[in-house]
Formats: structure tokens, sequence, C-alpha cells
């Protein structure tokens, strides 16, 4: 582990935001934004369930970073040769032992909050809250495990499956999940824009991962942008604004939605620009703009839709 050495000390409450990853959670609201903004087209929508649900995914979000955080400074993933932004752990500014301690808060948080949401949308149904409650055992799982190892467990994300569980967890079951909660019914439809936006947050994390694809690859991270290579993870991060594109595209013609939710068909143009940068740009500062760029371009395509249904609804 290489400590870095500043001219000023961090404060404490510094280095935990660091650690947290402020500009990360937005990103980790854009599915429950889409899946109030499809509940309140069910008819569903309740603001206590928008409240916890916004809760639960933040906390999960920070419980997933500071895990990030401390699986790879001890994996040695996050050394001299990162070229993201700095790290709490392998820069010094906070120990093993706080880093674990700061899980376990953020777990407990994340516990609470959880339970509460399914007490507050499903505590009639015993059955239906037992399968949500082992949806967020799972999640909670899933944000520690994604670079934390147990024994002789490779975690999942040094594996190249971050991109599906980011799917899955981000698209499928964030924005599906939400809806559900919020009015117990689905439609079909419901899963198009799911799909999607599953897709764009694989795409922001591919950004990220193809700007760290060779200290990753050095360190023994195995992502998928190193399963594919550089060159064909930008063709994948390509494949995956199509699809979304269509599955969007094909959601606002069937579906009644505003004007407005037509709008998020413009996110693609901020979303086409880091494909393009990537395939001649190699520089850390202008990759991490573009992993920026992603995730806000994501948020404002999820604000948008999610207007588009409630004003449509």
């Amino acid at each position: 582990m290489h400590a870095i050495h500043h001219t000023s000390t961090p404060s404490r409450a510094s280095a935990w935001l660091l650690a947290a990853r402020p500009r990360t959670l937005p990103l980790a609201c854009a599915s429950i934004f889409l899946g109030s903004g499809l509940a309140v087209q069910e008819g569903g929508f309740q603001t206590a369930v928008l409240v916890l649900a916004l809760v639960t995914a933040i906390l999960l979000q920070v419980l997933s970073n500071l895990a990030n955080d401390y699986g790879d400074a001890v994996s040695g993933a996050d050394d001299e040769r990162r070229i993201g932004p700095q790290r709490a752990v392998a820069s010094g500014l906070l120990s093993l032992d706080a880093m674990r301690r700061g899980m376990w808060v953020a777990a407990s948080g994340a516990a609470i909050a959880g339970l509460l949401l399914v007490w507050q949308a499903l505590g009639a149904d015993p059955l239906k809250a037992a399968l949500f409650l082992l949806f967020g055992v799972i999640a909670l799982a899933a944000a520690v495990t994604y670079t934390v190892g147990v024994r002789h467990y490779v975690p999942y994300g040094y594996r190249g499956l971050g991109d599906l569980a980011v799917f899955v967890f981000f698209g499928l079951l964030g924005v599906l999940g939400t809806a559900y909660l919020h009015a117990q019914t689905l439609s079909m439809g419901a899963l198009l824009p799911a799909v999607a936006c599953g897709l764009l947050c694989a795409a922001v994390l591919n950004v990220n991962n193809v700007r760290d694809i060779e200290s990753d690859a050095q360190s023994g991270k195995i992502t998928l942008a190193i399963r594919l290579g550089r060159r064909r993870a930008i063709g994948y991060h390509w494949g995956l604004l199509a699809v979304a594109f269509l599955a969007t595209l094909a959601f606002l013609l069937l579906y009644r939605v505003s004007w407005l939710g037509w709008g998020a068909l413009a996110a693609w143009a901020p979303l086409i620009k880091a494909p393009m940068v990537m395939a001649h740009c190699r520089d850390g500062a202008t990759l991490t703009a573009m992993l920026k760029l992603t995730a806000l371009a994501t948020l404002a395509y999820s604000v948008l839709l999610s207007a588009g249904l409630v004003l449509g609804g």
C-alpha cells in the first residue's frame, strides 16, 4: 500500500466524504425516480415509499463505495498506478479498521431503511414482504462482495461480472422493484425503461473500467473491459447505448408519456461523447470527466422520463 503525501492533512470528515464518493450518489437515485414515475402511471404512487427507497438506495451506494475503497486497497488495485480519483484507505487517510466500521454503519443504516420501506409498502402482505426482504439481503451482500473477498472467494467485480450486477440492481430490481413497492402491480411495458436504465448504468461502469484498464490488469482486477480488450469494450459501450435507446423509443411509442418524457432521448447527445473520446484518449482526467458526464446524463434520462410519466399519467 502506498501512501500519498499532502502539504496539509484532510480532516477526518473530509476523508469519509472522499470515501463515500458523493458524486456517485445521484446515479443511485436514477432507478428510484424512474420506478416512481412508472408507479404514478399505474396510479399507486406513495411519497413515503419514494423517500425510503431513496434513503435505502443512497446508503447501499455508500456501502458499495466504502467496500470498494476497502477491497481495492486490500487487493492492491489502488496503488500509485491508479489514474482515477484518490482513495481513502490506499492514500492512508483512513485505516482498514476504520473503513470496516464505516461499512458496518452504512450496512446497518441501509438495512433499517430497507426494513421500513418494506413495512410501509408491503406490511399487510407477509409473503411479498419476505420476498423483498430477501432482495434486500442480496443487495447488501452484492454491495460488499463486489470488491471484497472472503477466504477463497474472488470478488465478482474482479471476475468481469460487475456490469451484469449493475444492470440487475440499478435496472431490473431498482426500477421494477421500486414501481412494485409503490403500486403492488406492474405492466409488462415497465420492463423497457428498466432495461434501458440498467444498460445506461452499466455504461457508466464501463467508462470507469476502460479508464482503469491498464492499472486494473496489472493488479489482477479482471473487469469486463479487460476481458473484451479496449477496442471491443468501446464497441460494447456503443451497443449498450443503442439497445437502451431502442428500448426507450419503443416504450415512448407504445405508452402514454408527455412531451417531457420524449426529452429523455436528448440524453444521448452527451451519452455518445464518452465512447467517441475513449476511442482516441487515454488521459485519466479526461476519461474521469466522461465518467461524470455519462452518470449525469443517465440521471437526466431517468428524471426526464419519470417526469414525462407523471405528466402523462
